[in-house]
């Protein structure tokens, strides 16, 4: 397995499998523009078949974090240390790129996630709850 950057359309259409909808070209040119924005794909052979993406979050005084925004590996690949070595390679540009820390969102109804985010060194606080607006009528649970 190797996990690549991508910084090309067809380098983000190698994990669309992963993803929860058909990846659109427009919002994929607009993410790759952007230097703050990071989608690591992790490879089996020469197919793609998972992926993480990240955020750079900069605040007046919190200075920079990375939200990882979103982990997906393809059922077929679960349990093999792949979502653990996006989430690692995630972090370690994170440091490289000068990021004081990491976070992610999660539910606690999903036991895979939270397994993969503790074995990656990721700890719980149990202050947060999200709470989110939906401008759209894309529902991630019916992908």
């Amino acid at each position: 397995m190797k996990i690549k950057r991508a910084t090309t359309l067809s380098e983000v259409l190698d994990a669309e499998p992963a993803f929860d909808y058909t990846v659109d070209p427009e919002a994929t040119q607009r993410f790759l523009r952007s230097p703050e924005h990071h989608l690591l794909v992790a490879y089996d052979s020469d197919k793609g078949v998972g992926f993480v993406s990240g955020v750079e979050i900069t605040h007046p005084d919190k200075g920079t974090e990375m939200f990882l925004n979103e982990l997906a590996v393809l059922e077929s690949h679960h349990r093999r240390g792949i979502g653990r070595a996006l989430i690692e390679a995630l972090a370690a540009l994170a440091r490289e790129r000068g990021c004081s820390g990491m976070w992610v969102l999660t539910e606690r109804s999903n036991p895979a996630a939270m397994a993969t985010y503790r074995a990656a060194g990721g700890t719980i606080d149990s202050d947060n709850i999200m709470i989110d607006w939906r401008f759209d009528d894309r529902n991630p649970s019916e992908a």
